[in-house]
Parts: C-alpha cells; structure tokens; sequence
C-alpha cells in the first residue's frame, strides 16, 4: 500500500497526538475503564456519557462518536440514537460496534435503528459482520465462532456488501483485519492472540477508530484510510506488548505502555497495510 504521506498511519497518529480529539462513547459497562485508558494511552481525550438530556451538548464539544452496544436497556437505546442523530447532523463520523447482534432480538433492534443514522464506520468481529449483513453466524455470545478459513471468507464478502449497503466503512477485526469501503479492501496484519484473551480489547478499537476519523479531518477525510491506520497501531502496540508477558494479566499494562510509547515514525506501521481493489 502506498498511501499519501498525510493519510499513512504514522502522520495519522502524529496529528492524532498533536490535537487530542474529545471522543464521545457510549459503550458497556465492562468496557468503559479500560476505552478511556486506552485513549488516553493513544493521546486522544476520552468521554463517557449515555444521559439523554446531553447527548445534544456532548455532540457539540467532542470530535467524534463511538457507539457500543454491549450492555443494552431501552432507555440507552435512545440515548445511542440521540447521539448518533445530532453526530450526523453536525457532520461529525461516528463507529458502530454492533457487540454481540446474534445473541438477541433487542440487539438487532439496537443496530437497526442506529444504521438509521448513517455510521461513517462499522468495527465487528467476522460473526457480528454475519449477522448484521442477514447472514448465518456461529457466534457465541460477544465472541466470534466464525474464525474458520472458509467463514472468515464468507465474512469478507459480505463486509464488503454491507459496506456498499451502508455506504460507510466496515472493520471487520480478527487475526488479520479487513477494512473495506466496497470498492477497495485493505488488510492489516499483526496484533498477537493475547489480545482475544482480554475484556473489552475490541469496544477500545472501536473508540480508537473514531479518534483516527477524527484526527482524519483536517483537509483530508478519507474513512477507509483512517480506519486502517487506527488498526495498524492497535496491532503494532499488541504485537510490542505481546514479546514480554506471561498472559493476558500482564499484557494489559504492556499493551497500554506500547499505545504510549509507539514511534509515529516507524515504517512498520505502513508495512502493516495491504490494499487492493475489490474485484
């Protein structure tokens, strides 16, 4: 891949750093903590508000939205589509992480009613891709259970349909990641298997995605771009944190000092990227 110099990972999370977006998050319960130290980690500026009575002057101050589904009640519902309908009108990119849609019925309504609002982008796993796209999954709660050669394929085509449906991005994260816009695919690899083994590592990239779009903004949006950048750290810093721990209780404070200490500048980032034209 070949990306403009202001679009590659390293001049993405240089400016990222430089500006520190307000990202605003609604996510789970179990995930909130460990979001906001990793954004804070990454050098963006996390807030966490699910009060429908400000979602409108949250909207206006931060830069950015992240909308995780995790742990649903009705009233959060409509807090989540506030947020996402005051963020489409204020021209700010918002993620959707569609957390565990196959487990029920009141999750599926969830992501129905924020596709609504038009997400800039979609974070799932290859199982959440499935079930949001109408397809059969084999998913197990908030984990994948499409991790197989053939249904990490199946979930690939239909990123890349659910894309050209929804207009939007769509991250679809696993042991190699596949970005997609429905007219070009870019795969990043790297990471490390501990990363599967911790609570709330995805709901984190999702606010980490946001924080890349909006980082993105300043004269040149391009989603898909900035979404494999954010990607590509994630995976960088997994892979550092993963050379020196025993298991997932120490890979945790590692992963968060790699986040910190990741070199902007190393072309590593870029080498992470594969891009190609969906055929």
């Amino acid at each position: 891949m070949t990306p403009s110099s202001s679009l590659s990972p390293g001049s993405l999370l240089h400016h990222l750093r430089q500006t520190a977006p307000l990202v605003h998050n609604i996510t789970n319960h179990v995930a909130m903590t460990p979001t906001a130290n990793t954004l804070l980690a990454i050098g963006a500026s996390p807030l966490m508000a699910h009060a429908q009575e400000e979602a409108q002057d949250i909207s206006t101050i931060s830069a950015a939205l992240s909308i995780n589904i995790g742990t649903l009640s009705q009233s959060w519902i409509e807090a989540m589509q506030l947020a996402a309908m005051y963020a489409q009108r204020e021209g700010k990119l918002w993620v959707l992480d569609p957390v565990g849609i196959g487990a029920s019925r009141l999750r599926h309504y969830a992501c129905r009613v924020l596709l609504e609002h038009h997400p800039s982008v979609i974070r799932a796993n290859a199982s959440e891709v499935l079930a949001l796209a109408g397809e059969t999954s084999q998913s197990r709660g908030v984990d994948s259970g499409d991790d197989s050669e053939d249904a990490v394929d199946r979930a690939s085509r239909a990123a890349i349909s659910l894309a050209r449906t929804q207009n939007c991005v769509v991250a679809m994260t696993g042991a190699i990641d596949v970005v997609t816009d429905g007219k070009r695919v870019i795969r990043v690899r790297g990471g490390h298997a501990l990363m599967g083994r911790v609570t709330a590592m995805g709901c984190a990239l999702s606010s980490v995605v946001a924080a890349f779009l909006a980082a993105s903004l300043d004269g040149h949006d391009d989603t898909l771009q900035a979404t494999a950048a954010a990607l590509a750290c994630y995976a960088e810093a997994g892979e550092t944190a993963g050379q020196s721990v025993e298991g997932p209780g120490s890979f945790v404070p590692r992963f968060l000092d790699a986040l910190y200490t990741l070199d902007a500048d190393s072309p590593l980032l870029a080498s992470r990227l594969e891009l190609t034209d969906v055929t």
